[in-house]
């Protein structure tokens, strides 16, 4: 809802509250406004809406995510680098089911920008396999299941992968 450096001012502000009210001897009051500055520092580096939009996408709501990403009007200003890659990432996500060439662009720019866990970067990786599979591009889509595989860390996606290695062996 704010913008990145709003929050940073707000922070300073609150903290700077703070520090007045232990000045002035109130410590429970500069206590709780030191914790409220703590959530604006999460939300520097977890945007809210990107949040919000997990949250639509994780009940395969994808209109109310997509609403929620859309409320994001300028995301190279807006966000911080890794945040430009999860705003990828969903858009790509939900792009994947209608228009492949615009979920490749997607995904390859969320990996270009960096995703901050391993499950979502394999993810990315294997939705790039997919579509390059559906494209007729065997090398690439090879070389991809193999990155996904090794950033799976958990075996999450091991069905998905095999599944996919199969399908390349009819290709």
């Amino acid at each position: 809802m704010f913008h990145k450096n709003i929050k940073l001012v707000l922070t300073a502000l609150i903290i700077g509250l703070g520090i007045w009210q232990f000045t002035e001897g109130n410590i429970g009051n500069g206590i709780m406004y030191i914790l409220l500055s703590s959530v604006f520092v999460f939300l520097y580096f977890k945007n809210e809406l990107i949040l919000l939009a997990f949250l639509r996408l994780r009940k395969q709501d994808f209109p109310g995510a997509k609403k929620w990403l859309d409320r994001i009007k300028n995301p190279e200003a807006a966000l911080v680098r890794k945040q430009q890659g999860y705003y990828n990432y969903l858009h790509g996500l939900m792009v994947s089911q209608t228009n492949m060439n615009q979920a490749e662009k997607y995904f390859k720019k969320a990996i270009q920008l960096g995703l901050s866990m391993n499950a979502d970067l394999a993810m990315a990786k294997l939705n790039l396999a997919g579509i390059a599979m559906t494209k007729r591009r065997k090398r690439e889509a090879q070389m991809l299941l193999t990155e996904a595989k090794k950033l799976d860390k958990h075996n999450m996606l091991t069905d998905q992968i095999k599944m996919m290695k199969q399908q390349m062996k009819k290709i």
